[in-house]
């Protein structure tokens, strides 16, 4: 089964502390261990807020005494919640950084990600790829979130030859896949989906209270609003082709794309809320247990 990662961006916002610790028992007792955060979430524009998610999390491990029971991939090198890209990535600060997150979350530190890397300079590159080996051979996985120049990540790693995790958003209307896959072999790295939703769009039928998620992410709904239409017009034909959970929402077909897409080795997910987790785990199984192969490839080919 391909893996399913608990995101964090929302925490701190509209996520609070009693509702993360009530995500992280549930996540822990449904199995599920790998958490994924960042040094700015939440990315809410609110000073104030800046490192409120780890907070959150650092809080979680020390009052539950856990020593190694999660599995947490912190991406660092973004300066600001504030959506800028003001970022850090000198080799000094990736690597005090993880030694002190690896102090506060102790072994439930796994994995270090570069986050929003726009450098062209290889040279400087280089130098953060050296950090980063150095921390694997300590035992942490090495990642990459938001990189723009993968060519160049790609010539330097042929000495080094790390297998990196890799973030990338991958969803029915939009895919950065195209752009990684040219440069990274799925059977050398792990790629995660994000973004499963497209930010929030919802089925016509169902603007409820998270209806305007989407408009207030800085989203243009007119850009999609004809795929949203034809993708639509499908599920009856989708939901009756076979005997299987019928996709009911836009999340639910972005679990499939992502979970049926093969070179997709994972997905981060942002619930809310417990139902929407226990929503989340459900399609992560159906996918593994059902054939959605015949909706990957009609999204696939509209794409």
């Amino acid at each position: 089964m391909k893996s399913l990662v608990l995101g964090t961006a929302q925490w701190g916002w509209s996520v609070d502390r009693s509702g993360a610790f009530l995500l992280l028992d549930n996540w822990l007792k449904a199995g599920y261990s790998e958490i994924d955060i960042a040094t700015n979430y939440p990315i809410n524009k609110r000073p104030e807020d800046f490192k409120a998610a780890e907070k959150i999390l650092a809080e979680y491990v020390q009052a539950h005494g856990l020593t190694h029971q999660l599995k947490i991939t912190m991406k660092v090198g973004s300066m600001s919640n504030m959506g800028t890209p003001d970022v850090n990535l000198s080799p000094s600060f990736i690597l005090i950084m993880a030694h002190e997150y690896r102090r506060v979350l102790g072994k439930n530190l796994t994995g270090i990600m570069l986050h929003w890397d726009n450098r062209s300079e290889a040279a400087e590159i280089e130098l953060s790829l050296a950090a980063l080996n150095t921390l694997s051979q300590e035992g942490f996985r090495p990642g990459l979130s938001g990189i723009k120049h993968p060519e160049i990540y790609t010539k330097i790693n042929e000495t080094l030859d790390l297998s990196f995790d890799i973030e990338l958003k991958h969803n029915p209307f939009v895919s950065d896949y195209d752009r990684y896959k040219l440069h990274f072999r799925a059977d050398k790295h792990r790629f995660l989906a994000y973004g499963l939703n497209a930010g929030g769009l919802k089925f016509a039928g169902q603007k409820g209270q998270d209806a305007q998620t989407f408009e207030l992410r800085g989203g243009q709904i007119a850009h999609f609003e004809a795929k949203l239409a034809k993708i639509e017009s499908m599920l009856p034909d989708w939901n009756l082709a076979f005997v299987r959970p019928p996709i009911v929402t836009l999340n639910h077909l972005g679990m499939v794309y992502a979970f049926c897409s093969s070179p997709i080795g994972g997905a981060v997910i942002g619930p809310r809320t417990p139902a929407q987790m226990q929503e989340a785990i459900t399609w992560h199984r159906n996918t593994d247990m059902f054939d959605y192969s015949d909706v990957v490839k009609w999204v696939l080919k509209t794409s």
